[in-house]
């Protein structure tokens, strides 16, 4: 039998060499992927621009405090996310690298930004994109993105995970938190798709939306929750992640705090497709139970913190994954935000504005690492 822990050297810090391209080379995230199949390839990484961008608007469009102006700039915001969706999407699907990301034991988690890019997208049209299209036509988008974003979530939390088990090979200290990106798309469309129940026709097919909405929860917190059991054992056995890995630490704020804002929002559409008894079993649920997950994602929220500034103090380079603290902390606005409205508790409403005022902000500074990331690849294009 082929093992998967194969040495016990410790992650290699970014300004080391390359790794060999062995399979177990290949195997750790941040090992150089095989030139051949990688280089002047747009990654698929690049779409949590399209996520942090997105979950920017979003969470403005459900912030429980009124701030004047917030609404027309989140319109424009998702404006500009749409565009980028299909900048992107184009730009990948013209390139034709599919399958050498699928192949390689780094990329093809982040795979998993694309099915997110979509839902984020449509639940955008539903919150803002109304106000220019009409509720019509932005159900109707909503309907499309949620389920191609859906349907290719749910292909790579199963491909995925069958590909690792298969195909790629892992050191003991490979684990990082792009391994959460492949099975978090349905926690996504669980909370994107209870926006959705309310629209569906009554009776069977708004039932089967909300349990089937359900099931998604259920199936991406489990496996939310074994990948971070794995995640963190690697934390504490081995070497502390270090440069451009530390992002992808926020990973796992993200996907606990989405559970919880998938809770809320089966919660407020429970009524309109379940009995009443279980309407409220499920308001309960979302409430005691997220309160709890919550809790949670603050202990995961201040190890990522923590971890951040050790790696700042240190030097802490630019790269797509930085992108990784947008999404978390957007996740974070819309869980305590549907807590707060839930509960009615006032700290957990301030609380709900001092983060997203942290998530303007960051998105601002990546957004501006972003631009001139770019622009510095474009001079080296032309140059070349």
């Amino acid at each position: 039998m082929t093992s998967h822990s194969r040495t016990t050297r410790p992650v290699q810090d970014e300004t080391d060499p390359a790794p060999e391209h062995t399979d177990e080379a290949r195997a750790r995230p941040d090992g150089a992927p095989p030139e051949r199949r990688t280089k002047g390839r747009l990654a698929p990484g690049w779409f949590a621009a399209v996520i942090g961008t997105g979950i920017v608007a979003d969470a403005g469009a459900t912030l429980p405090r009124h701030i004047p102006g917030l609404r027309d700039a989140a319109t424009v915001l998702w404006v500009a996310t749409a565009l980028l969706l299909v900048v992107l999407a184009v730009g990948y699907l013209r390139q034709q690298a599919l399958r050498a990301h699928a192949d390689d034991p780094v990329h093809v988690h982040f795979l998993g930004t694309m099915p997110m890019a979509l839902l984020i997208v449509g639940a955008g049209t539903l919150l803002l994109g109304h106000r220019l299209i009409g509720i019509r036509a932005a159900v109707d988008v909503d309907w499309v993105l949620w389920f191609a974003g859906t349907a290719l979530g749910l292909v790579t939390a199963c491909a995925v995970p069958y590909l690792m088990v298969t195909r790629h090979r892992f050191a003991p200290d490979a684990a990082f938190g792009g391994w959460l990106l492949p099975v978090v798309p349905p926690l996504v469309s669980a909370a994107t798709g209870a926006l959705l129940v309310p629209h569906a026709p009554a009776g069977q097919a708004r039932l089967s939306l909300l349990l089937g909405c359900v099931a998604l929860l259920g199936l991406g917190l489990v496996a939310v929750m074994l990948v971070l059991a794995m995640l963190y054992s690697r934390l504490v056995h081995h070497d502390a992640p270090a440069g451009v890995l530390v992002p992808t630490v926020w990973i796992g704020v993200g996907a606990l705090d989405q559970a919880v804002t998938a809770m809320g929002a089966l919660a407020t559409s429970a009524s309109s497709g379940l009995p009443a008894p279980y309407a409220r079993g499920a308001a309960v649920a979302a409430l005691l139970g997220g309160v709890g997950l919550w809790g949670f994602a603050m202990l995961w929220l201040v190890l990522a913190t923590a971890l951040t500034v050790r790696a700042v103090r240190r030097g802490l380079p630019f790269a797509p994954t930085w992108w990784a603290f947008i999404f978390p902390l957007g996740a974070a606005v819309t869980a305590t935000g549907g807590l707060a409205v839930r509960s009615g508790s006032q700290p957990l409403a301030w609380s709900t504005v001092a983060l997203y005022v942290v998530l303007v902000a960051a998105w601002a500074i990546v957004v501006r690492h972003s631009l001139r990331h770019a622009l510095s690849l474009a001079r080296s294009g032309r140059r070349a």
